[in-house]
């Protein structure tokens, strides 16, 4: 028989982790709860440069924050014109296609279409009409001419990217002949009603482009046609927000909704048939909506994500800062720059407003397998080589954990000049352990902070010792097969990202690892000094650590939350996201509890002396993480790096040992661990 205790652990292992924007999560009513900036900690200074920018086009918006509504101009109750930000709300059927099971998105269209694509005969006599799947007509690389009509194939579909009216339209059609019904209907009762969206916040034309019935159904568009007021537009973006839910119903997949903010690696390769347009747009844009996942607006979170038609309608998503922001407009838009980038108009209205949210630290969900760690006392933290830090460290094939540190004279008996990179082997069990310093004249580097080279990661594979250092334009690595004596280095440098690299541990010389990868994170930022939103993965063959060609970025979850990867460091996607919290870190698996431990720092002026940090778990490498520890205010200063070896973590996972940087010292902590 098992316990109602170990009932409830199953049960909270089972358990998908919540996003953390689902934590605390507020559903509006009727109406949406008001706050007003201050009270939610908002700078409304920027917030009224975007909306004097906004009404430069006049029309209305809302701004939603945390579920509140703390900003709108212009008359709420207005339906507009939306153009092709029907795209996106019309694309919302085909995640609830996907959670029926009525398609998949790699389904040729002409399986639900038998006319697909014809009118024009010419797209028949290509051959290519049977080429095309759901998830082409969604990514706009179908070939379809822009406007909504019956419109020729451009190219090969697969093979480039093109905005279109047309292949949106076909996608409308087979969803249609799909559920056999109007799309109207289905939509008001699978997501519209759901949500509080009623008949009188917002309405779908009939088709302007085709005829009125397909099949004797209702045929609706979405390349355009949805006139609604804005509302209507900020509750579809908060589902969307909110992953795909509403209360406690799950109205989208999860994963549709991840699609929509993260590109899909090879959509990202493609060209652009006519750049001259919407640029190099097939690296933002998936599932019909836009993105900011390559970047291109600075200060603006890669996973932002909105709808947009002509005259600037937009629906815009950003769930790192639990943002939604609705405007639309009458038949105005931005005045545009020539020769501008596509989304520069976009710049003046979103910057200021994601600049107004206070860059507060992200709550993940509590661990479901750890309950806590607790610390022996700080009477009992054992503190070597006083006024060196950093510390990262491996267990290397000679059961001797080996260590580098920074800007001090190592272990005593001291080093007689001061490094900014050192090296150094600690022997025996805590409490009981030495430190030995090891001279390499190939490794050994002078220069204080940003001024010298820095270890920010140390890995043993098969008896090799591999070194990231930072500060170094970006990062490099070394090696060494002498267990630290001499030190060979790569000739290439991650350059883009990646500044503060640090290898993820398993066993001893890399024993008992998952697979035959090693696996890298840093905080998406070229410089170790400079916080970021989000957190970075790459992984490499074991065995072609040196080899840059080999290196794989992380880029998102699939449809069936697997990995997907590429070679292209641009496509890299987050594997963490805490916006203006990401920072140095380590990683370690723990074989006793089946999870994997991350060590972040957390904030404070001079972490050396007081501030936080936190310990996140996850039964992959790729997450989902959740929390096992996290404080802002230790007891003692944590310093700027902290590390969890794993030699010194028991068979049970009931307790290790935490090697961190405060007072400057190889300081030793021990923490035990209790499970659910």
């Amino acid at each position: 028989m098992i316990s109602s205790g170990w009932r409830l652990f199953l049960c909270l292992w089972c358990l998908p982790a919540l996003p953390p924007n689902l934590l605390a999560a507020e559903w509006p009513g009727n109406a949406w709860p008001e706050a007003t900036p201050s009270e939610l900690g908002l700078d409304v200074t920027r917030l009224e440069e975007a909306r004097d920018y906004a009404l430069r086009a006049e029309g209305t918006g809302y701004i939603i924050h945390k579920g509140k509504l703390v900003m709108s101009w212009g008359d709420p109750t207005q339906r507009y014109d939306l153009k092709s930000s029907s795209k996106a709300i019309g694309g919302t059927l085909l995640g609830i296609a996907l959670k029926d099971g009525k398609v998949r998105l790699d389904d040729p269209a002409k399986r639900f279409h038998p006319t697909f694509g014809v009118p024009p005969e010419s797209n028949a006599a290509s051959g290519w009409l049977d080429k095309i799947t759901l998830r082409m007509l969604a990514n706009q690389t179908a070939g379809f001419a822009k406007p909504g009509g019956y419109e020729p194939l451009l190219f090969e579909p697969g093979t480039k990217w093109h905005y279109s009216d047309g292949g949106p339209n076909w996608l409308a059609e087979c969803l249609t002949l799909a559920y056999g019904r109007d799309l109207n209907e289905v939509m008001f009762e699978r997501v519209f009603t759901h949500i509080g969206i009623t008949t009188s916040d917002i309405v779908w034309r009939k088709h302007a482009y085709r005829p009125a019935l397909i099949d004797g159904i209702s045929r609706r568009e979405f390349g355009s046609g949805f006139g609604a007021n804005v509302n209507a537009m900020a509750r579809i973006g908060y589902l969307y927000l909110r992953e795909g839910r509403w209360n406690e119903e799950q109205i989208l997949p999860q994963t549709f909704v991840r699609a929509v903010r993260q590109p899909d690696a090879s959509l990202a390769k493609l060209p652009a048939h006519d750049p001259s347009i919407q640029g190099q747009a097939a690296s933002h844009y998936s599932m019909l909506w836009w993105n900011n996942a390559d970047a291109t607006i600075a200060g603006l979170p890669r996973d932002a994500h909105w709808a947009w038609g002509l005259y600037d309608s937009l629906i815009v998503v950003i769930p790192s800062l639990d943002l939604v922001i609705a405007r639309a407009g009458p038949a105005k838009s931005w005045k545009r720059v020539s020769g501008a980038e596509h989304y520069d108009v976009l710049k003046p209205f979103l910057e200021p407003i994601a600049a107004s949210v206070p860059r507060s630290k992200v709550r993940y969900q509590p661990s479901p397998v750890i309950k806590e760690i607790r610390w022996a006392s700080r009477e009992t933290i054992i503190r070597k080589a006083k006024g060196s830090d950093n510390w990262p460290i491996t267990w290397a094939d000679d059961d001797r954990l080996y260590t580098a540190y920074g800007d001090g004279n190592g272990f005593e008996p001291f080093r007689r000049e001061k490094l900014s990179v050192g090296l150094a082997r600690v022997e025996g069990i805590p409490p009981g352990i030495e430190g030995v310093n090891i001279a390499s004249p190939s490794l050994d580097s002078k220069g204080d902070g940003a001024r010298g080279r820095k270890a920010s990661g140390l890995l043993c594979v098969e008896g090799v010792l591999y070194l990231w250092v930072r500060n170094a334009t970006n990062s490099q690595l070394g090696w060494s097969a002498d267990h630290g004596r001499t030190w060979s280095w790569a000739d290439w440098k991650f350059t883009n990202s990646f500044g503060c690299p640090t290898f993820l541990n398993f066993g001893r010389d890399y024993a008992g690892a998952r697979d035959q990868f090693v696996y890298i994170y840093s905080h998406d930022s070229g410089s170790a000094y400079e916080r970021a939103d989000r957190f970075v993965l790459a992984r490499v063959p074991k065995d072609r650590i040196r080899d840059r060609a080999t290196y794989e970025f992380f880029v998102r979850l699939d449809e069936k939350n697997n990995p997907t990867w590429s070679t292209n460091i641009e496509q890299r996607g987050a594997v963490f996201e805490s916006p203006g919290n990401c920072y140095r870190s380590s990683l370690g698996y723990c074989a006793g509890a089946k999870r994997y431990l991350w060590c972040q720092t957390g904030q404070g002026n001079d972490t050396r002396f007081s501030g936080g940090f936190a310990i996140y778990d996850a039964p992959e490498p790729w997450g989902p993480w959740t929390v096992a520890f996290e404080t802002d205010q230790w007891d003692v200063g944590p310093g700027e790096s902290m590390h969890l070896p794993t030699k010194w973590m028991s068979s049970d996972g009931r307790e290790m040992w935490l090697v961190f940087s405060g007072d400057d010292s190889f300081s030793l902590r021990r923490a035990t661990v209790a499970f659910r």
